[in-house]
């Protein structure tokens, strides 16, 4: 499955103006998502949206964030639940994410991003 992804929530690593992206939908349902994968997540917050964002923590996992980058260089830490990843944007200062609503439930990953088809100057594998 191909999708376009705009928005400033994954900068660097995607494209403000659009990426078209591949994305596959067998490696979530097989348990085969880790850390730095990019991911499809339906939102926690609207389920009619679905979110791309990077997989920075595995149930178990102590994850330290910034509370506020914006604001303040305060920083805290949360334990990843069962059954739950912890996910962010790449650019922190424009990203609603885990930081926002937690750490988010693994059955709500879509699918995972492994390949930038458009713009051409990105043609190929999505790095880690």
């Amino acid at each position: 499955m191909w999708l376009q992804v705009y928005g400033p929530s994954m900068l660097p690593t995607l494209n403000l103006t659009g990426d078209v992206l591949l994305t596959e939908h067998l490696s979530p349902r097989l348990g085969k998502v880790g850390s730095g994968d990019v991911v499809l997540v339906r939102s926690p917050v609207d389920p009619r949206k679905t979110l791309t964002k990077r997989v920075v923590g595995m149930e178990g996992d102590r994850v330290t964030f910034f509370v506020d980058p914006l604001h303040t260089d305060r920083c805290q830490s949360a334990v990843v639940p069962k059954g739950h990843v912890w996910i962010q944007g790449d650019n922190m200062y424009a990203s609603s994410d885990s930081r926002h609503f937690g750490p988010v439930p693994y059955g709500l990953i879509q699918g995972k991003v492994f390949f930038r088809v458009w713009p051409p100057n990105g043609f190929g594998l999505l790095e880690q």
